[in-house]
């Protein structure tokens, strides 16, 4: 099974740069999307029927803000599309699909502010994630955690760690975040597979940064360790344009 996951900074404003025919081209079995911006009713007919796939939307209540959309070829047996905290909620940021033998949960995490005005709420979430995830409702499933994290786990993870040290997204209470969601057993699929560096799924606009690979690593394809040796393979599409991040993408077998 192919699953993709693609922060697309905007579903309508990347339908134009090309996402219908990189969906198409894509051959997924699963692909989870962040901050599409949109409700059912600003999309277009084609995004919201594509033959093959059922469609699954989980609009922010504010216009044009965050949301989040799952396409799956399989048929879940289950939809959510809340963790229990309000605001974030609201803001459409996780839809939970049950399928036959797993759990998928498609997040986008919130940023937290260039001036950590956010950092707080931010934290909160990470603290609400990681008691849904030790729930023993949840606890020891089967489970496929994928999205925007809008965290940096490790140096390795950002071209330029000494100069963001205290900066949002690298800083140490958002980093023992991603700490404490490995701890819970959860893999990072990327780095089952590489652990070199230069490897990043989001560069800023500024300063040519994309095409000078000044990036970071903040999206990602964590599998509970029950799934651990089903993978197959994880990768970064980072020649996709379109948004200011890439796809990222596991081949698992289920």
């Amino acid at each position: 099974m192919k699953i993709l996951s693609w922060n697309v900074n905007g579903l309508r404003a990347n339908y134009q740069k090309g996402f219908w025919d990189w969906l198409k081209n894509a051959k997924a079995d699963i692909v989870c999307l962040q901050e599409v911006r949109s409700r059912i009713g600003d999309l277009p007919d084609e995004l919201k029927d594509i033959r093959g796939y059922n469609f699954f939307l989980n609009p922010a209540q504010k216009p044009g803000y965050s949301g989040t959309a799952v396409y799956s070829k399989v048929k879940p047996d289950n939809e959510e599309a809340g963790m229990g905290l309000n605001r974030f909620d609201n803001e459409g940021r996780i839809i939970r699909l049950d399928f036959p033998g797993f759990i998928l949960l498609n997040l986008y995490l919130p940023h937290g502010g260039r001036q950590k005005e956010n950092l707080g709420y931010k934290l909160e979430v990470y603290d609400d994630l990681l008691d849904y995830l030790k729930n023993p409702a949840v606890k020891n499933k089967k489970i496929i955690l994928v999205g925007d994290f809008n965290v940096a786990h490790q140096e390795i993870d950002l071209a330029r760690p000494k100069d963001n040290k205290n900066n949002i997204m690298f800083t140490p209470e958002e980093r023992e975040r991603i700490d404490r969601i490995v701890e819970l057993g959860f893999i990072d699929s990327f780095r089952k597979f590489d652990k070199t560096a230069g490897h990043y799924t989001w560069w800023p606009y500024f300063a040519n940064a994309r095409e000078r690979n000044l990036g970071w690593r903040i999206d990602y394809c964590f599998v509970s360790s029950p799934l651990a040796n089903k993978l197959k393979k994880a990768f970064i599409l980072d020649k996709v344009m379109g948004s200011d991040h890439c796809p990222v993408g596991i081949d698992i077998s289920l």
